[in-house]
């Protein structure tokens, strides 16, 4: 799956070492928040029970462990506006 991304987010991308496939996976089975004008996609407890489930259990898993803490700003239209890792707990409303 082909992931459009902003100038800034290919940067990103390139300097965190993050896997396209990974991506695509946070989009499609992240939780999203709200946050500014955009969404916040990131991985709970929910979302890596979806992925494992998908990859073939905690194996299949173990290959992303670098970036189970990463998350996505993702605009309205798709678009991957920045990509980083988290350090604190995301706090919803």
């Amino acid at each position: 799956m082909h992931l459009d991304r902003t100038t800034h987010a290919q940067q990103r991308h390139q300097s965190r070492g993050t896997l396209s496939l990974w991506e695509s996976l946070v989009v499609d089975h992240g939780t999203r928040v709200r946050s500014g004008g955009a969404d916040l996609v990131f991985l709970d407890k929910a979302a890596r029970k979806r992925i494992s489930r998908e990859l073939g259990g905690k194996r299949g898993m173990r290959v992303f462990d670098n970036w189970a803490n990463q998350y996505l700003i993702v605009s309205d239209d798709g678009v991957i506006i920045t990509t980083g890792f988290r350090t604190d707990r995301v706090k919803r409303s």
